[in-house]
């Protein structure tokens, strides 16, 4: 969730089959060749300083494009280009659209449904505190006035292609899972299994964004990437932290037209 309103669309284990949610189907198979070879922390950091260069050096509106491009290539290279029983241990088939076989509609409708369910439930939970706290930290004199962006398409699908799902398939797809495998989910915390990929993988997330844009408010997001990172651990897959993550930055880009601070 975009923590600076000048900026509302900036750039988002060891963990046995039965402690994750079976949305995306049972995990990788216990012999088969891991995604990629390098420690995934080594992975984060290459990613960070690609994504990094490539935010300042594609021309600025379209800064996030490229960021996204460069998270959807090494995803792609690292999980996508494998077998379907690896694309759902790092929760990544949305449904079986991206598994290399035949897609299921019911499959998808159904999993589509129970993600919209989570996200759009956790929305209803967060978006009054959400936008109190919003106007109290922003200091907000004036009155809010909803100000439709110039087109809600455009602002839709770019914050779900370019931004949510990119962001969401690396940092909660890849790193997560990938720190999990290593380090192990010896918590619960709602009924999800969590370790400190978690935390690690929320951290280089908002280190990522400062990068990106260096603002130490930009940090901030290391608290929303919590409530994606469980999402992603409760729900078995991608589809709910995305889509929530899609609704938080709509409500902040929303907040930050109606008080005056950008006018996306």
């Amino acid at each position: 969730m975009p923590t600076d309103p000048r900026d509302a669309s900036a750039p988002e284990g060891a963990q046995p089959a039965s402690d994750r949610a079976v949305e995306e189907g049972p995990p990788a198979t216990a012999g088969e060749t891991p995604p990629a070879r390098a420690h995934p922390l080594t992975v984060a950091a290459v990613v960070t300083v690609a994504v990094t260069i490539a935010s300042y050096a594609a021309p600025a509106d379209y800064a996030a494009t490229a960021v996204g491009a460069v998270f959807i290539a090494v995803v792609t290279g690292l999980v996508l280009r494998r077998d379907a029983a690896t694309i759902r241990h790092f929760g990544l088939s949305l449904g079986g659209l991206l598994e290399p076989s035949m897609i299921d509609w019911r499959r998808v409708s159904r999993e589509t449904g129970r993600a919209a369910a989570w996200a759009c439930g956790l929305a209803a939970v967060v978006t009054v505190p959400f936008a109190i706290g919003f106007r109290i930290y922003w200091h907000a004199r004036s009155p809010f006035v909803f100000r439709p962006p110039a087109s809600i398409l455009d602002e839709v699908f770019g914050q779900v292609l370019v931004i949510a799902l990119p962001e969401e398939g690396f940092y909660r797809g890849y790193l997560l899972t990938a720190l999990d495998d290593i380090w192990g989910t010896p918590w619960t915390l709602f009924k999800a299994k969590l370790g400190w990929g978690w935390l690690v993988s929320s951290a280089i997330f908002a280190v990522g964004h400062f990068f990106t844009e260096p603002d130490p408010q930009r940090l901030a997001v290391f608290f929303p990437a919590l409530v994606f990172g469980w999402l992603r651990a409760r729900t078995g897959g991608v589809g709910a932290p995305a889509l929530f993550h899609v609704l938080c930055n709509l409500l902040a880009s929303t907040l930050s037209r109606g008080y005056g601070f950008g006018m996306r």
